[in-house]
């Protein structure tokens, strides 16, 4: 049981270094039609993500397969009850991944301008989703336990029954849309949208820095007041744990710090990144503890909630996992700080080079550009 509680600790920590780090990375591609004026300065702001965007997917490859690892039932009851919702944020992810990749491609304004708004369409959806899927987290499910036949076990028999029973989510994708999952949504979209101005801030030179720093303040009231109804309401109707009011209280104080420190009274670009930073580990560390001791709520009837212990692996199988963990993460953490503090200098539009990729007139259907000759 140690080892169970170590590991759903340790997927919330990487549930944080993702939503931190791609946190920012889905604010730069929501602001890039608000913050750059011309091409030169998306590409500006697009650059400050550059090196960083695909190690920071890595956090969440890793969060899913410590899922599937140290808990297979959860994984397969989320993943088969939300299959709709996370197929979604699949293709967006796809849909983002290839906006970055394939933009400095094609030597063409046009070009860039198209994939820049599909970054910013998949940058807006991805968040919303998974501040839904968090939401249901913390609300309950509509889940049930079903036995080998099928047939729903009575919540009274279910502690009698765990040996041959399986849990799963009946609901369907419509009932995942709520009141608080929605607002958990927008939550979500907000305080990326704020993360990714105060970073933009931190990151870049000239006409972009000065108009990030002119929309954090706002942003930063904004999500700080959604977060607040948000927190509020899900701690008084959906959890019972009176430690989640540690991290709530924690989430609420570094918000509001972060917002302070944006305005221009009190402007410290560093200062309002890092407390935005505090605020989203500490809104992780709610989500969890919100959730703690299951791992899926059942809406139903909580007998038909899935426990931390039901949806573990064996212990031998969390021992190997920790002993990898050890050994690999502390990797992990260093060459990510390395990257940062290699490319912690700010991005000038003076540094944007819009001549990158193949030239439109070059380019022939059914010609081969590696060999030169006809495909």
């Amino acid at each position: 049981m140690t080892l169970s509680i170590l590991w759903f600790i340790l997927i919330a920590v990487l549930w944080t270094g993702y939503l931190i780090l791609e946190g920012f990375d889905f604010g730069v591609g929501m602001l890039l039609p608000v913050v750059a004026k011309d091409d030169r300065e998306r590409t500006q702001a697009t650059r400050t993500i550059g090196p960083h965007w695909d190690g920071n997917e890595v956090w969440l490859l890793t969060a899913g397969g410590a899922t599937f690892a140290a808990f297979p039932e959860w994984y397969a009851t989320m993943f088969s009850g939300m299959y709709l919702a996370l197929f979604v944020i699949l293709v967006l992810l796809i849909l983002r991944i290839s906006a970055l990749e394939w933009r400095s491609k094609i030597a063409s304004v046009k070009w860039r301008s198209t994939w820049d708004t599909m970054h910013t369409a998949a940058a807006y959806g991805v968040p919303l989703l998974l501040g839904v899927a968090f939401a249901n987290l913390v609300q309950g499910m509509q889940i049930e336990v079903v036995d080998r036949a099928g047939q729903v076990i009575a919540p009274a028999e279910v502690a009698a029954n765990l040996n041959t029973a399986a849990h799963q989510l009946t609901g369907g994708f419509f009932s995942l849309l709520t009141p608080f999952t929605l607002l958990g949504g927008l939550v979500v979209v907000a305080i990326c949208f704020a993360h990714g101005a105060q970073f933009l801030a931190l990151k870049t030179e000239g006409a972009v820095r000065k108009r990030s720093n002119d929309i954090a303040p706002a942003a930063s009231v904004v999500a700080t007041a959604l977060a607040a109804v948000w927190v509020l309401w899900g701690q008084l109707a959906y959890s019972e744990n009176l430690l989640a009011w540690i991290p709530l209280v924690i989430a609420a104080l570094a918000l509001i710090a972060s917002a302070a420190f944006s305005q221009k009274a009190m402007r410290s670009e560093g200062k309002a990144f890092t407390f935005s930073a505090v605020a989203i580990a500490a809104a992780v560390a709610w989500i969890f503890s919100a959730m703690a001791p299951a791992v899926m709520k059942s809406s139903i009837d909580p007998a038909y909630s899935l426990t931390i212990e039901q949806a573990s692996s064996t212990p031998s199988t969390l021992t190997v996992m920790t002993i990898v963990a050890v050994c690999f993460v502390p990797v992990v953490l260093a060459y990510t700080a390395w990257s940062y503090w290699v490319f912690r200098h700010r991005v000038s539009v003076n540094d944007v080079d819009t001549n990158a990729g193949l030239l439109p007139e070059r380019i022939r259907i059914g010609h081969n550009f590696l060999t030169s000759t006809d495909a």
